[in-house]
C-alpha cells in the first residue's frame, strides 16, 4: 500500500499558505516549564494555545505548528492550573505510543494535536491523518483510520522537500 501524497506543487503551495497563516504558533525550538508553574506564566510567554483539552486530572494547552512545523508542544496542567510536564511530542518515541486497534482520533489529536493534513487515498476506506515532524531528516507520520475513526495502522517516511517535481 503506498503513502499518500499530493503533487509536489500543491504541497509546496499548502505549506507556503499555512506558514504565512500560522504567525500564532510562531517559531517554538523548545518549551521548557518547570512543574507548578502557572497557567498564566505560561499564557505570557507563548501566547494563547492553538487548542486547549480536557484530561481527567485538568488540561492539555497544545502548541503546533502544524501544518507547515514539525514540532507539537503540550502542555499539561492540574486542576489548579499548574504545569505537570511540558514536551515536544512529534517524535519516533512518542508515536510509538499509538495502539492501532485501541486508539481513536479523538486519542491521537489529544496526544498529537491537529494533523498537518486529513487526506483519503483510494485504497484506504478511512481519513488518513498527516503529522509533519523531524528526527535528522524531515519525515512524515501517518495514521490510518477506519470509518467509525478507529487507528488501524500507522507509517512513517521521508519528506522530501527538496525533491525534483514529478508531476
Amino acid at each position: 500500500m503506498s503513502a499518500p501524497c499530493l503533487p509536489l506543487r500543491k504541497l509546496t503551495a499548502a505549506l507556503a499558505a499555512a506558514a504565512l497563516l500560522g504567525g500564532c504558533a510562531g517559531v517554538l525550538q523548545r518549551v521548557d516549564f518547570a512543574p507548578g508553574t502557572p497557567r498564566a506564566d505560561v499564557l505570557a510567554r507563548l501566547g494563547p494555545p492553538g487548542r486547549v483539552v480536557a484530561l481527567a486530572d485538568g488540561e492539555r494547552l497544545q502548541y503546533s505548528q502544524q501544518p507547515a512545523g514539525q514540532f507539537a508542544y503540550m502542555v499539561d496542567l492540574d486542576r489548579s492550573g499548574r504545569v505537570v510536564q511540558a514536551r515536544q511530542v512529534l517524535t519516533g518515541n512518542e508515536f510509538a505510543r499509538v495502539r492501532p486497534g485501541e486508539w481513536t482520533r479523538a486519542d491521537v489529536e489529544r496526544e498529537f494535536g491537529r494533523p498537518a493534513m486529513v487526506e483519503r487515498t483510494g485504497d484506504w476506506a478511512g481519513d488518513v491523518l498527516t503529522y509533519r515532524w523531524n528526527d535528522g531528516s524531515d519525515m512524515f507520520f501517518w495514521v490510518y483510520l477506519d470509518s467509525g475513526n478507529v487507528v488501524r495502522r500507522t507509517q512513517q517516511g521521508m519528506e522530501f522537500i527538496n525533491a525534483p517535481n514529478r508531476d
